[in-house]
């Protein structure tokens, strides 16, 4: 008998809940879910990354099954595997370096859905060499500032990011196009764009760009607007997909301290050491934490006294002794640089 009394409230108590439920979901959906054992908490969306010309990887918190899929650029499908890893197979292969967009609608196994709109770069694997070769860090209109890159070899620079300490740990400075580079090739970077003609050199001509410090026989890019994005203390580095570093640089104006509001700095510092992006002057072997004084002083630069790296020291090690602050009037971007140093 008291298992039946018991029966019967336990069947009453979960009609009035689902009742309850209908009259008044809002307030009592969490508390049924809680209940049941359902979880109301959408699948998180954590990345999306070419893994080859044809595969594309997007990950979830959670397993997921694809609704839909669509790309901005019409790609046709092959096939997807879904999971918590969905990979999606494309039927060509695609450029290197291309810029794409992808809507994709996902839904867990509690029918959560989760919609994201997630642009991102076709895999490049002909990323090719480059070591960071000048700077100017200091502006003066119509000259901005600029980074001059050096190819040690031939590639296609589509999708390789560069980072600037000062601007962000995290969120690229700039990412580069599609962009076939040949060995020897000087590509010069401006970091603001404050007049017309400054066209994007992406192809084979070299003479498009009409801006300021614009070379005809180098390759030039410009970053749009007129912020500042470099300082005196300052890291630089350049990372191809997977994350690893292909060049960097550590600078600071006084050997002494990093200074002051310069937390980025220096744990951009501790992990370039850490990765041996830059070495000691002497020795690369085991972790190392670069100190102010281990970095490229940078005191004394100015418009027109850029930062440079001794072009004849090679291999072209990233480390401080490789590098001095030209004399005054010897910027050269998009040219070899000028082996005339400035005297403190």
């Amino acid at each position: 008998m008291k298992n039946k009394l018991f029966l019967k409230f336990k069947v009453s108590f979960w009609v009035s809940v689902l009742v309850l439920c209908s009259a008044c979901s809002c307030s009592t959906e969490g508390t049924i879910q809680q209940i049941l054992g359902i979880s109301a908490q959408a699948p998180v969306f954590m990345d999306c990354k070419p893994v080859s010309s044809t595969e594309i990887l997007f990950t979830f918190s959670d397993e997921v099954q694809v609704i839909s899929l669509n790309f901005d650029t019409g790609l046709e499908v092959e096939s997807i595997e879904e999971g918590s890893e969905v990979k999606v197979t494309l039927a060509k292969a695609l450029a290197e370096g291309r810029r794409i967009t992808a809507d994709i609608l996902v839904e867990d196994s509690n029918r959560n859905t989760l919609n994201v709109i997630v642009p991102f770069r076709a895999r490049n694997d002909r990323m090719p060499a480059l070591v960071i070769n000048e700077i100017r860090t200091e502006n003066s209109k119509p000259r901005a500032e600029f980074v001059e890159f050096f190819a040690l070899e031939p590639g296609n620079l589509g999708a390789m990011r560069f980072f600037i300490a000062g601007h962000s740990l995290t969120k690229a400075a700039y990412e580069f196009p599609p962009v076939e580079v040949e060995a020897g090739e000087y590509i010069v970077l401006h970091l603001r764009t404050t007049e017309e003609g400054c066209v994007d050199e992406t192809g084979t001509d070299l003479a498009l760009s009409r801006g300021t410090d614009a070379n005809n026989n180098a390759r030039d890019l410009w970053i749009p607007g007129n912020r500042k994005l470099i300082h005196k203390t300052d890291a630089l580095w350049l990372i191809d997909q997977d994350e690893r570093i292909i060049d960097a640089v550590i600078l600071c104006e006084n050997p002494g301290e990093w200074g002051r509001n310069n937390s980025n700095v220096a744990a951009a510092a501790e992990f370039l050491g850490r990765e041996r992006a830059w070495l000691p002057s002497s020795g690369n072997d085991g972790a190392w934490i670069p100190s102010p004084a281990d970095a490229v002083i940078s005191a004394g630069t100015t418009n027109t006294r850029t930062i440079c790296r001794d072009e004849t020291i090679t291999p072209a090690s990233p480390r401080a002794g490789n590098w001095y602050i030209t004399a005054t009037s010897g910027a050269t971007p998009g040219r070899p640089n000028n082996v005339k140093r400035h005297n403190p």
